[in-house]
């Protein structure tokens, strides 16, 4: 039984690299214009050029997507647009508007399409109907049990494409209007402002002013705010049914939260399909504390059970788990200025994204093997002077090390009691 694709977000080039770094098979991105995140850093074509190149030296794949629901005005620059990507050589453009489809089909014939979950395919004949269209894999909608994906999966041959982790809309699929209602920035054209996300009271149509609590809590009541998407536990259920790909979503998130999604699920998938339930059950525990230590809101499994209930939303509140801060990367030495030695001890070149100091306990996580962690002792700034806080944003600087770093190491705080502290 051959794996499903393990396929990535990457909102821009650092994410990008760290993502096949931990271990994606594929990522997807976007360029400036045509996609559904208009706040991702995005890509140039020059970028999109260097990471295409940087994707296939490794020997892995890169989608773009082009999945907005186009306005006539779009089709000016679409037709050049597609036909860059083609050029490129990417291996697909992500899709949902039919005059898009028939476009690109028509300008840019060697593309390859697939259609995007804002498609809304929730059934086989749908899937089958894509197919017929040249779409070589189909997104499949949120909305989906487990029961569904097996039925539409064995009557239909073509690709398939399921998201297994990330923020869920509340629309699920993301055919959302209130963005656009209440700021005027259009959820479908890229330019959603989340504002399920926001608190919410009732008001009786002929009482206006007076605003009624749908729950005994003083700041109103979150009744959008979905629950994160995380079905890590449940990959047992999902290997017999032979997706093509599992895809996680999160081009806004953080660098820590591309590398730790993507290295759990690498070595779940990798567990689970080489060594079998036995060895993946043994290893959930660790892989699920993992989760734990990114930027997360509450994880439920969306729809794989059945149609979400109150316990797949948050009503009180719409802020997010977070017990870490992201406090800086590895960098490669070659991209610091040459110094002299500092230290008898190892060092390593960090480059700061959140403040940390002199006696805090860190934790690595790494590409490869078990995370680990150490006590900040000396650091010294890129001129060689000693510093006992690295306070300036993504500042280089050099630190004493119990053991190497391997590059694109993430390093982390522990908020709270909860994280193992223990010293090396």
């Amino acid at each position: 039984m051959s794996k499903p694709e393990l396929l990535a977000p990457a909102g821009d080039w650092e994410k990008l690299q760290y993502a096949l770094a931990y271990g994606a098979d594929a990522v997807y991105i976007g360029g400036q214009a045509f996609g559904l995140r208009a706040y991702a850093g995005n890509f140039s074509f020059e970028e999109m050029k260097q990471a295409v190149s940087w994707t296939h030296a490794l020997e892995k794949k890169i989608y773009v997507t082009v999945n907005i629901f186009a306005h006539e005005a779009d089709f000016e620059a679409l037709p050049a647009y597609l036909k860059q990507l083609e050029g490129l050589g990417v291996d697909g453009a992500i899709v949902s508007d039919p005059g898009v489809i028939a476009l690109a089909q028509e300008v840019a014939p060697r593309l390859p399409l697939h259609l995007s979950t804002q498609a809304n395919n929730t059934n086989s004949y749908s899937v089958r109907f894509w197919l017929k269209q040249g779409i070589e894999r189909v997104v499949l909608a949120r909305e989906l049990t487990l029961e569904e994906l097996r039925e539409v999966r064995a009557k239909v041959e073509g690709g398939l494409e399921i998201f297994i982790h990330g923020a869920m809309c509340m629309s699920y699929s993301g055919r959302c209007l209130l963005s656009n209602y209440l700021t005027g920035r259009d959820a479908n054209r890229g330019e959603c402002t989340q504002p399920c996300r926001w608190g919410y009271a009732l008001m009786e149509e002929k009482r206006p002013g007076e605003v009624f609590p749908i729950q005994e809590d003083e700041r109103g009541t979150y009744v959008f705010n979905s629950h994160d998407l995380c079905l890590l536990p449940h990959l047992p259920l999902l290997r017999p049914l032979h997706i093509d790909s599992f895809k996680i979503e999160g081009r806004m998130k953080s660098v820590q939260y591309v590398a730790s999604t993507v290295k759990v699920y690498r070595e779940a998938i990798d567990t689970l399909w080489d060594e079998g339930e036995e060895a993946f059950q043994v290893k959930l525990p660790q892989w699920l504390e993992e989760m734990d230590k990114i930027s997360h809101r509450d994880y439920s499994a969306g729809f794989l059970f059945g149609k979400p209930g109150a316990n797949s939303h948050n009503l009180e509140s719409s802020h997010y788990v977070r017990d870490y801060d992201f406090v800086g990367v590895r960098l490669s030495d070659e991209n610091c200025e040459a110094v002299p030695a500092f230290s008898n001890q190892p060092t390593a070149w960090i480059e700061q994204r959140n403040h940390f100091q002199q006696g805090e306990v860190l934790e690595v996580l790494t590409p490869r093997g078990a995370s680990w962690s150490f006590e900040v002792k000396e650091m010294w700034d890129t001129e060689g002077a000693p510093i006992d806080v690295a306070r300036h944003a993504q500042q280089k600087i050099r630190m004493t090390v119990p053991e190497n770093i391997l590059p694109y190491s993430i390093l982390r705080r522990a908020k709270s009691d909860k994280a193992d502290q223990k010293k090396r």
